[in-house]
């Protein structure tokens, strides 16, 4: 498999040196640890690499340096630069930036905030082929204008867009994303929505992209190579129970407390987001200890 979405990318979480400064260095323990996983692809400052909340202006020194190193890591590996915006000129900022720093493609929500007609929407990916990378549509309605079929349609039909990241949770609407990916072969389908992995595979989507990948990234490669249904409905079970995780606390926080307890990641985020209080990681640490067989590990 060679295609950017094919297999597993991790939505990896942005390590930092302090509440708000994104640090590849901070994260070098996160990425050894992944590279010796076997994972090849990463994507960089989506919605578990908290990008919304680090500006450009930043965002570009952290995204140079961690597609540095992740190439020294992983010789021929891949990393997505999440880019989205709430409109095109600052998109395109962000996707001149990615372009600087080396990234192999750009992943894009449409704009978000408002909500825009598909021809809008069609006319903001179109306008990212002037950066020369490909570009991986990223379907989230929760965050930004919900990529519609007929909007699909059109996007299949721009060369420069090669997949789409579903994680609206409709599992009707990924069965059509499979459908129109196939008139063209170089375009992919990856699912996002941790409930949906073995669901989406079943229904031919190429790969996953799943937020617990930053914790258990062995687990969701097993689950992306199982080839029969009960393999893949009992690693569905153990992903399922491992985002009770956010049960305790939701989003990149507990993420970040659990790495950092395991000396991979420091727990810093973006502000207004705050760090897990003790008593939050003494209970996140109970809920993930019957995974532990996946959990990540520093390296020896």
């Amino acid at each position: 498999m060679t295609g950017l979405l094919d297999g597993v990318v991790v939505p990896l979480v942005t390590p930092m040196s302090a509440p708000g400064v994104p640090s590849a260095d901070a994260g070098e323990p996160l990425l050894r640890a992944m590279a010796e996983a076997g994972v090849r692809r990463l994507m960089l400052l989506g919605s578990n690499g908290e990008g919304p909340l680090i500006p450009a202006s930043v965002a570009a020194g952290f995204a140079r340096e961690a597609v540095a190193r992740w190439h020294e890591l992983v010789p021929g590996g891949t990393v997505l630069v999440n880019v989205t915006a709430p409109g095109t000129d600052e998109a395109g900022r962000r996707a001149s930036d990615a372009a600087a720093a080396g990234a192999d493609g750009l992943v894009l929500s449409p704009p978000t905030y408002f909500r825009h007609r598909d021809d809008e929407v069609v006319a903001h990916y179109a306008a990212m082929a002037r950066y020369g990378l490909p570009v991986v549509a990223y379907n989230t309605p929760a965050r930004a204008t919900p990529i519609t079929p007929a909007c699909l349609d059109a996007l299949v039909g721009l060369p420069h867009v090669v997949g789409v990241k579903d994680s609206s949770s409709d599992i009707d609407l990924l069965r059509y994303m499979v459908e129109a990916a196939r008139r063209r072969p170089e375009f992919a389908v990856s699912q996002g929505d941790e409930q949906l992995l073995a669901e989406a595979l079943r229904a031919g989507a190429d790969g996953i992209t799943p937020g617990t990948a930053n914790l258990a990234p062995l687990l969701a490669l097993e689950l992306a190579a199982a080839d029969d249904d009960a393999e893949l409905d009992r690693l569905q079970s153990l992903t399922t129970r491992l985002t009770r995780l956010h049960s305790v606390r939701p989003g990149v926080p507990a993420v970040k407390a659990l790495l950092s307890a395991r000396g991979l990641c420091p727990p810093h985020t973006a502000p207004p987001l705050a760090p897990c209080t003790d008593e939050e990681i003494r209970e996140l640490t109970r809920v993930v200890a019957p995974l532990d067989h996946y959990l990540l590990r520093r390296s020896a």
